[in-house]
């Protein structure tokens, strides 16, 4: 069985699975839905993502908004990765918090993150990485925090990162609070 971790923001789970070991290599249980039963998670898995980033790259942070509100469970394939979320929920006491932790290839851990949040990650390792979504892709409801925000000072692990056109127009987390009335 896996071990479940709650963090410091409600409804964030680190999740490590058991890896068994052998000559031939090592085999994992990646998703099983009673890990989210035994929390009380409701999640239904509608889309499997997958995308390789070059060492150095910085992704996110990305979100979309209700209706089409994206819970996430993602973890590293092959590589590291700094993921990273930030608490956007309106009514939560963390809200405008972030958090990150080391997703690697080698541990096979994973994050699940519920719906509103903001999410990103930079990799620290040429990775694969993989994630499950609650909803579909819907690009008219896609929104983005600026990764860089000084608000957040967030602390990426990354020198000079390579960053997409759109990721460097996001708003920042005071943008995002005036436009949405203080949160998703």
């Amino acid at each position: 069985m896996a071990e479940l971790r709650s963090t410091p923001i409600e409804g964030l789970l680190e999740i490590f699975p058991r890896v068994f070991h052998d000559s031939r290599g090592y085999f994992f249980e990646s998703f099983r839905m009673d890990w989210f039963i035994k929390e009380e998670i409701s999640v239904d898995w509608v889309q499997d993502n997958q995308s390789f980033s070059q060492k150095g790259t910085v992704r996110g942070l990305h979100f979309q908004v209700a209706p089409f509100a994206q819970a996430k469970l993602v973890r590293v394939i092959t590589g590291k990765v700094l993921d990273v979320v930030v608490d956007l929920r309106k009514d939560s006491p963390t809200f405008g918090a972030h958090f990150s932790t080391l997703l690697d290839g080698v541990k096979h851990n994973l994050l699940y993150i519920p719906e509103g949040f903001a999410h990103g990650f930079s990799v620290l390792e040429d990775a694969i990485f993989a994630y499950k979504c609650s909803n579909y892709y819907h690009q008219p409801s896609e929104g983005g925090i600026l990764w860089n925000d000084p608000v957040l000072g967030i602390d990426w692990q990354i020198q000079s990162p390579i960053i997409s056109d759109k990721d460097q127009l996001w708003m920042t987390l005071e943008e995002f609070k005036n436009q949405t009335n203080g949160g998703l």
